[in-house]
């Protein structure tokens, strides 16, 4: 080795010195630089698996924030709707109730004004009939008497004669009939019109137009033989 131009001793000693360097480094230098950047590794890995974390629970949050949200506007939506299809509930209950009230009022007062209409034309039947009566009397003097011509004005406002309806003989059982009179029956013209027709229902009506006599009618058959009907036949009559 001395040829090669080494000495031992001087080499032993360099290495016996690297080995105390390397020893000292190794304890004091490359241990605690090696722990600190592990420890420095381990802290930004912590601090992104913190941040990942913190990321998932932010996107959770607001996940189950816009649920939250959704759930409440829809909750709002429903509360609104239940809300106005109460309103207009209440509303057409409202206009309901309205409607019949004023439908009531209305039949009401048309129920009041003919009963009323009623009222007047059967006070003005006996002053009608007098009328009738003195004219009567003008026309052919003492030929009838009062009791003939009360008859006889009778017959022509009732359209009964000896209880029978002057309108028919045909019957109308079972049926529905409307027997409408020039001014309003008498209890016992009623009486003799329901038993003549032997109809299962009757309901009278006034019209003052027809003058006199009944028309009856039976669902679209009717019977016409007011006084109003036979003048306009006279009438027609004479014209042609």
């Amino acid at each position: 080795m001395e040829g090669l131009g080494i000495n031992l001793g001087y080499l032993l000693v360099q290495i016996f010195n690297f080995a105390i360097m390397f020893v000292v480094l190794k304890e004091w230098a490359y241990k605690p630089i090696l722990k600190m950047l592990e420890e420095r590794r381990a802290a930004i890995a912590q601090g992104l698996e913190d941040a990942r974390v913190a990321a998932e629970a932010r996107a959770n949050a607001e996940q189950e924030a816009q649920k939250i949200l959704a759930e409440a506007q829809a909750k709002a939506a429903e509360t609104v709707r239940a809300a106005s299809e109460r309103a207009d509930e209440a509303a057409r209950e409202i206009k309901a109730a309205a409607e019949a009230e004023a439908a009531k009022i209305q039949e009401r007062a048309r129920a009041e004004a003919e009963a009323e209409k009623e009222r007047v034309l059967a006070e003005l039947r006996p002053q009608v009939a007098a009328l009738a009566m003195a004219a009567a009397q003008k026309l052919v003097g003492d030929a009838l008497d009062e009791q003939r011509q009360r008859a006889l004005l009778d017959e022509f406002f009732s359209g009964v004669k000896s209880g029978k309806v002057v309108v028919t003989d045909e019957t109308f059982a079972g049926q529905k009939v409307e027997v409408i009179s020039a001014l309003p029956l008498t209890d016992e013209e009623k009486a003799a019109i329901k038993q003549d027709l032997g109809a299962a229902e009757i309901t009278f009506s006034v019209d003052p137009k027809i003058l006199g006599g009944l028309i009856v009618k039976a669902g679209d058959r009717v019977l016409d033989a007011s006084v109003s009907a036979r003048l306009e036949s006279l009438r027609a009559s004479i014209a042609a």
